[in-house]
């Protein structure tokens, strides 16, 4: 079995490394810290599974993850997460990956997501299986955050907890400008015009 780490903490990589390396027939697991490098490996050999951070220091987990579903269809990837599930799990799970974690999972479940997903098959966590239950009556139709990118999905949850475009800038090592040309495509794209607005339309949809 051969599995990708893409996570751009070492530590945090060396964590779920040593849990994976319990799964039967001792895997061979490669390691990745950037959106970029994963790609690049990706591009030199297959894997049976990706664990794939969402927050990575050069795009959106989000983002790398639709690439990998668009070049490498078969490939199975579980996305790993610091963010309450409620923020980033749907649209995981919508664009294509076999599970979701939040990085505070025993591991136990993690081993045992990773085996379930490595296999071909999905794993959600009980809580996330309630969240979905309690959205199947939800319209089908797109929500306008389903128009945003990962990036802009990921700006978009920032402005609604209230932080400022510098410090959105310094986690994502991009500038406060750029920021605010995110914010202002994100309003465009949502049909908005104030950040309260935003923090409202997240409120309502449970992404904080």
């Amino acid at each position: 079995m051969k599995i990708l780490i893409c996570d751009d903490h070492q530590i945090v990589r060396d964590g779920i490394k040593q849990i994976l390396l319990q799964l039967e027939g001792l895997p061979l697991i490669r390691e990745a810290g950037s959106g970029d490098e994963a790609m690049s490996l990706m591009g030199i050999d297959s894997y049976d599974m990706v664990l794939l951070d969402i927050s990575l220091p050069d795009k959106s987990g989000l983002d790398v993850l639709q690439t990998i579903k668009a070049k490498w269809p078969l490939t199975n990837v579980l996305m790993l997460s610091m963010h309450p599930q409620a923020q980033y799990a749907f649209r995981s799970l919508k664009l294509g990956a076999s599970g979701y974690l939040t990085k505070d999972t025993a591991s136990e479940e993690l081993l045992l997501a990773a085996k379930k997903v490595s296999e071909g098959g999905k794993y959600i966590s009980n809580s996330l299986a309630e969240d979905m239950a309690g959205h199947l009556d939800k319209s089908l139709s797109q929500q306008k955050h389903e128009m945003l990118s990962g990036r802009e999905f990921d700006i978009m949850i920032s402005l609604a907890n209230g932080k400022s475009l510098q410090d959105i800038g310094k986690d994502l090592c991009i500038s406060d400008k750029t920021v605010s040309t995110y914010r202002s495509r994100i309003l465009d794209k949502m049909d908005l015009n104030k950040n309260v607005e935003l923090t409202r339309y997240c409120i309502e949809n449970a992404f904080i």
